[in-house]
């Protein structure tokens, strides 16, 4: 089944991709939750359309991600935990505390833009992925310390 996805899906695609995917998990989730259409030719076309319009607009969404990407290519952050005598952290670090560690430093970063590789539940570190933009990511080492 051919989809047109209405917003980003994780592990799926971007806005306005067009993808292929099972019957099912098209039917029972992506289209009853609004995330997705269905990818008619009369919706292929209403696609094109509202592409050509905005492409200047995606066009400086995209120079604003390479801007801030840009400006947060030499930052390392720090983030605090509680931990352990063993250094095992209670809990895990997440995208949320290193959003507040962005914010701490001065860089205003949506969290849901935040992957992290791998979980983070002792002290060292570590590397979280920012995607930007669907062409734009940057990937930013981060230290967990212990508070």
């Amino acid at each position: 089944m051919q989809i047109i996805l209405k917003e980003d899906v994780a592990n799926l695609g971007f806005k306005g991709d067009i993808v292929t995917v099972k019957d099912g998990y098209g039917r029972n989730y992506l289209i009853p939750t609004k995330k997705a259409v269905l990818a008619t030719s009369s919706a292929k076309k209403m696609l094109e359309e509202d592409n050509r319009q905005r492409a200047h607009k995606l066009e400086r969404i995209k120079n604003d991600a390479l801007e801030l990407a840009d400006k947060l290519k030499d930052v390392s952050l720090t983030v605090g935990a509680k931990t352990s005598t063993k250094g095992k952290i209670f809990g895990a670090v997440g995208p949320i505390q290193i959003a507040d560690a962005f914010e701490k430093a001065g860089f205003n970063v949506d969290r849901r833009v935040i992957v992290l590789k791998d979980t983070v539940k002792e002290i060292g570190s570590y590397i979280a992925v920012l995607k930007l933009h669907r062409e734009v990511t940057i990937e930013i080492p981060f230290e967990v310390v212990s508070e």
